[in-house]
């Protein structure tokens, strides 16, 4: 087709950033991405950018973008994530399809370097409503085996109180805190479909982001046992591009031992009233629609609902 393909590099990050926003316009999601977060993905402990992305480009436009994401487990397969786009303006053009053969096609070597003789997976995903996407993938072999909400609450509404059952704490996150959040998180999403457990590289990662708030993440506590954690982030380009302030919940979870208690409902709760006391007025948070502890319905009481549903898609390579 005349154009040409590079891996991403973090000099494209501008070219990036416009393309993501092109793409959240086009199909009418909040995801809203700055410079920043994308340069701070190129850090990721399990992005292979050199071999494992691709952009596309026409002149000095980039117009389509792959990227694999691995895993550090293979239980009882291993899985690689493929998360891409095309440009509004070239879909129809046979762009997507090109981009799940690339996915595909680069991640059986990089699943060999890690996992030889393991079964593989090519984990995909689109807005279940991009007819074109389902489409796509779906004709290429790809079976859908989960659906995710986004999740959005006005807080301007009335907040509930947070009911702290009764011997249990709520405390704001501190550094020194980090290492029991990584227990909690490891642990309440252990019987989560798809999860493995965050190591404390993957960890210190995602506590370093830009995004992350620590003003607005907390800790639940039974004595010197944790038990829960939320932790909050706000993306300053859905601000600069909407106006609006969104604390977004990324992590939320109990352990075994707290669930069922209204734990979680306290820290949701009291993030929520911290946030609108600091001058959000927006919330949300994504969630298995197949969660097997009633998330949904958590969220749902909490006044969230579901703005948009994700379907993911699986296809074997080996």
């Amino acid at each position: 087709m005349g154009f040409d393909r590079r891996p991403l590099a973090p000099a494209d990050a501008g070219d990036w950033v416009t393309l993501l926003t092109a793409i959240a316009n086009a199909d009418g999601t909040d995801d809203h991405t700055s410079e920043q977060d994308v340069q701070e993905t190129f850090g990721h402990p399990r992005h292979d950018f050199a071999r494992g992305s691709v952009a596309i480009y026409e002149g000095r436009t980039m117009i389509g973008y792959g990227m694999l994401t691995l895993r550090g487990v293979a239980d009882p397969e291993h899985t690689i994530l493929h998360e891409g786009g095309v440009h509004p303006s070239y879909r129809g053009r046979g762009l997507g399809a090109e981009l799940l053969d690339w996915a595909e096609q680069t991640a059986v070597p990089l699943h060999k370097d890690l996992f030889p003789g393991r079964q593989l997976s090519l984990s995909s995903g689109c807005l279940s409503t991009n007819a074109g996407a389902v489409a796509l993938h779906e004709q290429r072999g790809y079976r859908p085996v989960r659906w995710f909400h986004s999740m959005v609450r006005d807080l301007s509404a009335p907040i509930s109180a947070a009911e702290i059952p009764a011997g249990v704490t709520i405390v704001g996150y501190a550094p020194d805190l980090a290492e029991h959040a990584r227990q909690i998180r490891n642990e309440s999403f252990r019987d989560h479909w798809g999860s493995i457990e965050t190591s404390a590289e993957s960890w210190a990662y995602f506590l370093a982001s830009s995004a992350f708030r620590p003003g607005l993440s907390f800790l639940a506590y039974q004595g010197s046992e944790p038990l829960g954690m939320l932790i909050g982030q706000e993306y300053e380009a859905y601000h600069e591009r909407t106006g609006h302030r969104d604390l977004h919940i990324a992590l939320i979870g109990t352990r075994a031992a707290g669930r069922k208690r209204g734990i979680a409902t306290a820290l949701l709760m009291t993030a929520m009233s911290a946030a609108r006391a600091n001058g959000y007025d927006r919330a949300s948070l994504g969630v298995d629609a197949d969660s097997l502890t009633g998330a949904v319905r958590l969220y749902e009481r909490a006044g969230f609902t579901v703005a948009h549903t994700w379907t993911a898609y699986r296809k074997q390579l080996t």
